[in-house]
């Protein structure tokens, strides 16, 4: 069991690597600087981790047309009630 939490760690870790290099190449590639890179930086390695569940909750709370506070919380409920199934 801990060779396989380990083996899902170290999966995670390297996808997380190709993401933020992906994200860095396309930030070249739009030759974005300063605010703007580290804005681009934040939101692309953020949708390039995103999990099943998040784009899932998404979807909810967007047909609810939930923003602001109460998108934050029910984002937070829905993944948390995702990951316990």
């Amino acid at each position: 069991m801990k060779k396989l939490i380990g083996l899902m760690l170290v999966a995670f870790a390297a996808s997380n690597v190709y993401a933020a290099d992906d994200c860095a190449a396309r930030a070249a590639e739009k030759k974005l600087a300063g605010a703007a890179k580290n804005s681009f930086m934040k939101k692309c390695t953020a949708d390039a981790n995103a999990t099943p569940e998040n784009a899932a909750c998404a979807a909810t709370a967007k047909e609810k047309k939930l923003a602001g506070a109460a998108k934050n919380s029910f984002m937070k409920k829905c993944v948390a009630d995702a990951a316990a199934k």
